[in-house]
């Protein structure tokens, strides 16, 4: 508190009968608060550091004294969001500063809550003073009405541009743009920003298509697809990182690969894109009922031949399960079994069988299966084809039949069995014409 005594006459002076007691006046501490966020609509402000050059020249010019420089970089649409202010108003309310000198009256609230507290520190006679660079603010009518007409219009604004945007990208999803960031598989025209047409990516979306087709014709998990997307399809992310369980299972769920995207989402407003699809919707239901049908544990090992035999007794799926010997080098050995997995019988009698004696029986089983039907047959018989015109061409082996026979697709087929991938070998046992059953510790193909 500044005191400031008035001067006392000698006696019998007439100034002496109207001398008064000594007055208090009240020195404003004020509390300097620079603000600028990130967001589009404050591009424009001056920068923090600007704002607090500012106005230490004003103070100096109008004599004010600055206690302590407060800085934030929050938005203030809405109340209570910005800690730097929340602490300022709380201090205000504790008597530690009674003025506020900013760039601008938005620079405090662009919110009626925030506007409301504020006026609420000036009507309880703790906030004196607030000074822009133009203008000043005191706990008067008209001042304070003004400066809520200042923070109103700055709200106004606000809601304004909040309708146009959500008009705006209202028109464009009804044009078949979705107005945000395209999935992976798509890229943005070059110079147009995000908010444009989505182009195929060429890298990309391949890999993508070839994902949902492994899904629904091969029934491969999540973790298939990763370890096979990391290595074989060397597939990266825009920000060149190796894509995730949670990416894999975000990219089969989305309808944008097939023409169609919601707007906002969970809204339920469905429009057609005017992108070209990846793949076809038949492919993506599909894919999505592979998905609901998997195995969610996603701790098991993959073996190469479950969901394709079942149990000769109960009828259940067969399961494979893996042991580890420990041999006389110290070494360890890997063994692998298959079993009935016991979902219909809880003791089901069926044994054990091991995954080379399988390999060993379905080459006898393919030697005399019908391959007729086999999904992979024109494959097989254009990769024979190929190796035939190679041994004439190069080898020059002149009494090659490039013709291809039911024994060269009979034979190649089990080459594949035995030497192929793990898709292959699965794709083999899908084609074949029958019900593959283990059954008393041997494979059986049942008609």
């Amino acid at each position: 508190m500044l005191t400031i005594p008035i001067n006392t006459v000698s006696a019998g002076s007439p100034a002496q009968k109207s001398s008064q007691p000594s007055v208090e006046i009240e020195k404003v501490r004020y509390c300097l608060y620079a603000r600028k966020s990130s967001e589009d609509d404050e591009r424009q402000a001056l920068s923090i550091e600007s704002q607090i050059n500012e106005m230490r020249r004003l103070a100096e010019r109008e004599g004010i004294e600055i206690a302590e420089i407060r800085r934030e970089s929050h938005s203030a649409k809405a109340s209570g969001k910005r800690p730097e202010f929340n602490k300022l108003v709380s201090d205000i309310r504790m008597g530690l500063f009674s003025g506020i000198i900013t760039w601008a009256p938005d620079r405090l609230s662009r919110n009626a809550g925030d506007l409301g507290s504020l006026v609420d520190l000036m009507d309880q006679g703790r906030l004196h003073d607030i000074r822009t660079y133009g203008q000043r603010f005191r706990n008067s009518p008209n001042e304070k009405f003004l400066l809520m007409i200042l923070c109103s219009q700055a709200k106004l604004e606000n809601d304004n541009r909040r309708l146009n945007v959500k008009r705006g990208q209202k028109t464009k999803a009804e044009m078949g743009i979705r107005p945000c960031m395209a999935p992976l598989g798509y890229l943005h025209q070059k110079g147009f920003g995000r908010n444009n047409k989505a182009i195929i990516d060429p890298i990309r979306a391949p890999i993508i298509r070839e994902v949902f087709e492994r899904v629904a014709n091969r029934g491969w998990s999540g973790r298939q697809l990763m370890k096979w997307m990391a290595g074989e399809g060397n597939f990266t992310t825009r920000s060149g990182k190796r894509a995730n369980l949670s990416i894999i299972y975000r990219m089969l769920s989305n309808e944008f690969y097939y023409g169609y995207y919601e707007y906002p989402s969970g809204s339920g407003n469905w429009y057609l894109g005017n992108h070209e699809p990846i793949i076809t919707k038949e492919l993506f239901e599909k894919a999505r009922e592979q998905l609901k049908t998997a195995p969610k544990n996603w701790g098991v090992n993959d073996f190469e031949y479950t969901k394709l035999f079942t149990c000769g007794v109960c009828g259940a799926n067969v399961t494979g399960e893996e042991k580890f010997k420990t041999l006389a080098d110290g070494t360890k050995k890997r063994y692998v079994y298959y079993r009935c997995n016991n979902a219909r019988l809880n003791k089901c009698k069926e044994k054990y069988i091991k995954e080379e004696v399988i390999a060993e029986q379905m080459l006898e089983i393919i030697s005399k299966a019908d391959l007729s039907g086999l999904p992979i047959r024109e494959k097989i018989a254009e990769e024979i084809r190929r190796y035939k015109r190679f041994a004439v061409d190069v080898l020059n082996q002149q009494s090659v039949d490039v013709k291809v026979s039911d024994l060269d697709i009979r034979k190649h087929t089990q080459h594949l069995f035995l030497s192929g991938k793990p898709e292959e070998r699965r794709e083999v046992l899908e084609g074949l014409k029958g019900k593959i059953m283990v059954k008393a510790s041997k494979v059986c193909l049942e008609l």
